[in-house]
């Protein structure tokens, strides 16, 4: 079915907003968050498109972008072969070019709801906006294990001496000004798990305040952290985001990547 006059005008204008999806080994969830995301940003009144970023999958996650169909939202599809969420977000927000950018997980466990409230601060002249699971007014649905959970709270007692009174800096919902964006991420060092709390930090550096606002939140079946495996790991990469953060800034070209510390990184 051919895309509607509407559809027509919409894509050949630029977005005002453009959304990053990591996505590793994702043709299970993909396909249905996509469809989410789509409807949702194709009933809002300015142009929007969506970035998929295929780390280095060995399933049909780069497939399905690149076979999605045409419509109102374009759709489209950046390789990072880097394993590491941390790197595959930066890929795709250094891919972006509009006023305003964000970044959501695959499984599209945040309620899109939130995208209206992200905006409108944006629109008000916020430059930071990130769902916050602490935050009083947030409906959190969460599965995890007391071990998880005991995990959860060392990770945010750790990453609150880096970016101090942001209660969730791990909720996969962030929203910023389009060109802050893009030159954080031209910095980011961290390709793992981590890579939320030196994107914030970094934020505030350059004199960005974070807004966190409430979510309604699911836990979705399907996450790849495991607290015996990754543990060690992340304290490693807070570790060196300190050691990164203190340093004196170099004028010099954009930072070499380190070894992940975590191969995957993804929730």
């Amino acid at each position: 079915m051919p895309p509607s006059p509407q559809g027509d005008e919409r894509t050949s204008r630029p977005p005002l907003l453009e959304i990053v999806i990591p996505a590793y080994n994702e043709e299970g969830r993909l396909p249905g968050g996509l469809l989410q995301l789509c409807a949702k940003l194709a009933r809002m009144p300015f142009p929007s498109s969506v970035i998929v970023v295929d780390n280095d999958s060995t399933d049909r996650t780069a497939e399905i972008v690149e076979t999605w169909p045409s419509g109102p939202v374009p759709v489209r599809l950046i390789r990072c072969a880097i394993p590491g969420k941390g790197a595959a977000v930066r890929a795709g927000l250094l891919g972006t070019s509009a006023p305003f950018v964000g970044f959501l997980d695959a499984d599209m466990a945040t309620d899109l709801g939130a995208i209206d409230v992200a905006l409108g601060l944006l629109l008000s002249g916020e430059r930071v906006v990130i769902g916050s699971r602490g935050h009083d007014g947030s409906l959190v649905e969460n599965r995890h294990s007391k071990v998880r959970e005991l995990g959860a709270f060392g990770f945010r007692a750790l990453a609150g001496v880096l970016v101090h009174g942001v209660s969730d800096t791990q909720c996969g919902f962030k929203f910023f000004d389009g060109v802050l964006a893009r030159d954080i991420a031209a910095e980011l060092r961290t390709p793992g798990f981590a890579f939320d709390v030196e994107l914030l930090a970094r934020c505030r550096r350059q004199g960005a305040a974070v807004m966190e606002i409430p979510v309604c939140w699911r836990d979705m079946p399907g996450s790849r952290f495991s607290p015996a495996r990754h543990t060690f790991g992340i304290v490693l990469e807070l570790g060196r985001i300190w050691l990164r953060l203190r340093a004196r800034p170099r004028p010099a070209a954009r930072p070499a990547w380190e070894p992940p510390l975590d191969p995957v990184g993804y929730p």
